[in-house]
């Protein structure tokens, strides 16, 4: 499998638009961005919603953010704590119609996860199914009190392709391998 490949000329700083991502022009697997590859939909639930997106050109996954929706009051002035050891459901506000082909693996940002803050579930997983909106489990496993307000970055969505192998079943699994049925341990600390 090839890696990504960024073209001769040189990414463009981010920018605040809305799709910052075509500043460089990436290959994939020798397809430029927009040709052959799926195309994953996204509903924005508010207007005031910010599409998932890549920061840098490269990254392999899309920062999501919070949208904290309070009904009648300005989603910006509104804000949730999540207490130490305490875990809270976190709306990004986004809806995604993904193909069968893939799932989209919600992940902890390093940022946040070096102070303690995680995706509970971590990888969270939105089915090619699900048409609901797109929920963070986050968990703080810090010893302090964090605030999330509309608009921070709170995890990242990895969107992976789904492998759908058949099961066959046999009398007894090849045990051909140097490690066989070695578990926990079995190669050291």
């Amino acid at each position: 499998m090839s890696t990504p490949n960024a073209s001769a000329s040189p990414a463009a700083p981010h920018s605040s638009s809305e799709d910052a991502s075509t500043d460089v022009d990436i290959e994939f697997e020798g397809v430029p961005r927009g040709t052959g590859r799926p195309t994953v939909h996204v509903e924005r639930m508010h207007e005031d919603v910010d599409m998932p997106r890549q920061e840098n050109a490269l990254d392999a996954a899309l920062d999501l953010r919070a949208f904290l929706d309070f009904e009648g009051v300005d989603p910006s002035a509104q804000g949730l704590i999540i207490r130490p050891r305490e875990n809270n459901l976190v709306p990004t506000g986004l809806k995604v119609a993904l193909p069968p082909s893939l799932e989209m693996q919600i992940r902890p940002r390093s940022g946040l996860a070096s102070r303690g803050i995680s995706v509970a579930n971590s990888p969270g997983t939105v089915d090619p199914g699900y048409r609901g909106e797109v929920k963070v489990l986050l968990e703080n496993r810090s010893g302090d009190p964090f605030a999330v307000e509309t608009g921070d970055r709170i995890a990242q969505a990895a969107i992976r392709p789904v492998i759908r192998p058949q099961f066959e079943e046999v009398e007894e699994v090849p045990s051909d391998t140097d490690r066989g049925e070695g578990g926990f341990g079995s190669t050291g600390v």
